[in-house]
This record gives C-alpha cells, structure tokens and sequence, in this order.
C-alpha cells in the first residue's frame, strides 16, 4: 500500500502537471487498463514472474514463486489509483506551482510539500482501494505462493475446510480478518468521507 501511494501518487503528478509529448496518450492507456480483467494477465504474468532473477538467501535464483515480492512488486501501479489521484491533482489550483517554481522550487519539491500535503482526501481513498483487494487477494497467491508461512490471510480459511468443516474457527477467523480493515477505515474515515462530499461539488 505505501509503496502503490508513492508510485501512483508521482505517476499522476507527471500526467497532471508536467507538459510532455505523449502525455494524453500515456493518459489514455491507463485509463484503458482499468477495462481488462485480471483473469486475462494471470497466466502470462506467471510465467513473467517465474522467469525474473532474485537474488535470495541460497544465491541467485531464477524465479519470484513463492516469495513475498511475488504478492507486492506486480500491484504496485495500479491504473485506479492513478487515475484517482491525477484527478484530485487536476482539481489544484496551477497558480501554486508557478508560485512555487518562481521561487526556484523543483517539480518533486512542488510534489512533495504543496500537492500531497492538499490531497489528503484523495491519499485516504487510494490507501483503502489499496489494501482492500491486498488484503482480500486469493487467486494470485493461490497460484504462485506454495510455503504456508508465506500465504495471506484469506487463503488460511481454507484449511478450515480441508477434512470436517469447522464453522467456529471459520466465523472466529472471518471476525479476526476484518479487523485491521475496520482499524484502517477508522484511520482514514474523515479524509475519505471528504472525499465523497468533495466528489458532489460542482464549481
């Protein structure tokens, strides 16, 4: 989640503020993104992830399978996120960054001290849409992850069903899941109440 509020946060200041050739374009493609299922690059990015170099404890090896990088590193950027917050920074005045570059600042300083300090709102809703499928993630660990130790949380409610299904433990588990969801809701809850109330005015 930090590091998809870092990456998708830069990505969408680049799109919204800096003027480049290709920049609607660039635009236009991850917006596009948004239309395909992840069904559709599961295989493909399995084999992708199954051929990349990682340099381990044992030495240098030859896949991502099974590891903690293999459930972070490919849902880093994420084309909601981007597209979220490229339409909050949209919405900042301009004035502010020529203010701030007549006063010698670079883009990244305009970035960090005067664009992600007024988008809180949007900061809050891009880490819930973060972590809520990160957290509720089965199939793709469920295809690349073998060791027990390494598997999120959802896919430990399936050994509660293996042989007698336990429904206690089930419901006891299901109870325990949710609560960091609930802790981060509560974390964010007024920026991203903001955010809903901001998204319904116009002008």
């Amino acid at each position: 989640m930090v590091f998809g509020l870092i990456v998708n946060s830069m990505a969408a200041f680049a799109l919204s503020r800096l003027q480049f050739r290709g920049r609607k374009i660039s635009l236009t493609v991850v917006i596009a993104t948004l239309i395909v299922p992840f069904e559709t690059l599961a295989l493909p990015l399995l084999w992708w992830v199954n051929k990349l170099p990682w340099l381990d404890a044992n030495g240098f090896s030859q896949s991502w399978l099974d590891t903690y990088q293999v459930q972070i590193v490919p849902f880093i950027a994420n084309a909601l996120s981007i597209y979220l917050f490229y339409q909050y920074f949209d919405s900042i005045p301009r004035e502010l960054d020529e203010a701030a570059r007549v006063d010698g600042a670079s883009w990244f300083k305009i970035y960090r001290s005067i664009v992600m300090p007024l988008s809180g709102p949007a900061t809050a809703t891009v880490a819930i849409l973060t972590f809520l499928p990160a957290w509720n993630s089965y199939l793709w660990p469920l295809m690349t992850v073998r060791s027990e130790e390494l598997r999120p949380a959802m896919i430990g409610i399936d050994y509660f069903q293996q042989l007698n299904v336990s429904w206690g433990q089930i419901m006891a588990f299901s109870t325990l899941i949710t609560v960091p969801v609930i802790m981060l809701f509560l974390a964010f809850q007024k920026q991203f109440v903001n955010s809903i109330a901001a998204s319904g005015i116009k002008g």
